[in-house]
């Protein structure tokens, strides 16, 4: 247990977690900002519903790749370099994905903005638990969540700003160009941000150590924690020394050839948070709302104070991490989420279809409403955070490099299946049918978190076992 956190630098060490929480920032600004430029993708480049999935989807294979490369690059050549890396690949994804000509220079900027978020998603995790005292981890690492909804709702924001100014997506605007492409050049204010403010933070010192970079391990521990920088360097370098160079072999038990629990309880955390369908409401969010009656400037509106309430749940979790556990945490989401999802179903159920085929919710509106701002509360108290946090810490420091790589892997792919999905679910078994399989795999997680997910709260990242 870490009980001497007031010894440590806490104002330095908050203040590179946010710098570091800026590609959180912008992996959720990236996912959100396509929610507002679907029609405009459908006209500029007349694609029909499976081609439109693949425009939204291609940054999840993207991310796949980026998350899977990041989390094994980084072992060799660093966390922030890694970092760096994505903040420049954010630049070029938003610049180009707002001035392609084509779906097929469309899929290949949102590719490369893939890339950065695939690796911003689990490197700022990954650095900001490698630099965090253990009492307060977990609220400096669910600042990552809170990072992404901000980007979500500043995406959602600028968004219905731009459309409503212009007077639709489609509509051309300033200097000629369609509402839609100024959405995606928004983001690369931020991305220069990001650039700029990871040349003035330090590495890890736990991967200067693993890297036998032991001055600097020795300079960042003194700059983080003062007094207790020397202890914690022998600590560090104690439960490394014995390990040879990390590698994916380290996954596997020596002795019985199978992969190690520790990482199918990360699959498991990984793929969970993205069956329960919660990025069908970020990147379909406006489309799901016209579907069921909200005119296009109504539903880019409930994106927008769907991200304040999401933010909002954040800070109850930055309140509560620390103090109750991750594990609890996550059993109350699922519980909630399930329960949400039902009365979500159970309100598409009773919708009517008019003349024209569109669908009217009518008295059942405002309960559909509030269960799904009441489902993205509950995600964001619980899994949006915490699936994250206990990725970044669950794993010793030998195998953290290999097995956020897996585990971000199996994230996004599971994301680009269930993006991929959502439009032909719709065309096929509707909002009812969608919701229901998304309602049961909620159900399901609440299962497997009681059985399988353990309690990291208030252990060193030395304490973990594999």
């Amino acid at each position: 247990m870490d009980t001497n956190s007031q010894q440590d630098n806490l104002g330095f060490i908050i203040l590179i977690s946010l710098i570091a929480t800026l590609g959180g920032f912008l992996f959720g600004f990236d996912s959100g900002v396509i929610n507002g430029t679907i029609d405009g993708l459908q006209t500029a480049f007349q694609s029909a519903s499976m081609g439109t999935g693949f425009n939204v989807a291609s940054m999840l294979l993207g991310c796949a790749a980026g998350a899977f490369l990041a989390g094994r690059l980084a072992d060799k050549y660093g966390r922030r370099n890694m970092l760096i890396v994505a903040a420049l690949m954010f630049i070029i994804s938003a610049f180009g994905s707002g001035i392609a000509s084509s779906s097929f220079e469309f899929v290949v900027f949102r590719v490369i903005g893939g890339f950065a978020v695939g690796a911003a998603s689990v490197m700022t995790p990954a650095y900001i638990s490698e630099i965090a005292p253990a009492a307060i981890r977990g609220k400096l690492a669910t600042l990552q969540q809170v990072a992404i909804i901000c980007g979500l709702f500043i995406a959602f924001l600028s968004n219905y700003f731009i459309a409503d100014i212009a007077g639709s997506s489609v509509t051309q605007w300033w200097l000629g160009f369609e509402a839609w492409r100024w959405m995606f050049w928004v983001e690369i204010v931020p991305a220069i941000l990001f650039l700029v403010g990871l040349m003035v933070i330090p590495e890890s010192p736990r991967f200067l150590v693993m890297s036998n970079q032991q001055d600097k391990a020795m300079s960042v521990l003194n700059r983080l924690y003062q007094t207790r920088a020397k202890p914690l360097y022998e600590q560090i370098s104690e439960s490394i020394s014995k390990q040879k160079a990390p590698s994916l072999s380290d996954l596997i038990e020596p002795v019985t050839r199978k992969v190690r629990p520790i990482v199918w309880v990360a699959i498991g955390l990984a793929t969970f948070q993205q069956l329960v369908g919660i990025n069908v409401v970020f990147y379909y969010g406006a489309v799901l709302w016209q579907a069921v009656g909200f005119s296009e400037s109504d539903a880019l509106l409930i994106n927008v104070i769907s991200g304040a309430v999401s933010i909002a749940a954040c800070v109850i979790t930055i309140v509560l991490i620390d103090k109750i556990g991750r594990k609890p945490i996550l059993l109350i989401g699922s519980i909630g989420m399930t329960i949400t999802l039902v009365l979500m179903v159970f309100a598409f159920a009773n919708a009517q279809s008019d003349a024209s085929g569109s669908l009217s919710l009518g008295s059942y509106g405002t309960l559909a409403l509030i269960a799904a701002n009441a489902y993205v509360v509950m995600f964001n108290f619980s899994w949006g955070p915490v699936m994250w946090v206990l990725l970044g810490e669950m794993f010793p420091n030998q195998m953290r490099g290999s097995g956020l790589a897996i585990a971000g892997l199996a994230q996004w792919l599971t994301n680009f299946a269930i993006t991929m999905a959502f439009p032909v679910m719709l065309g096929s078994i509707g909002l009812v049918g969608a919701y229901g399989f998304y309602a049961i795999c909620a159900g399901i997680s609440v299962i497997f978190v009681g059985k399988y997910v353990f309690e990291t709260r208030g252990k060193t990242l030395e304490e973990m076992q594999g």
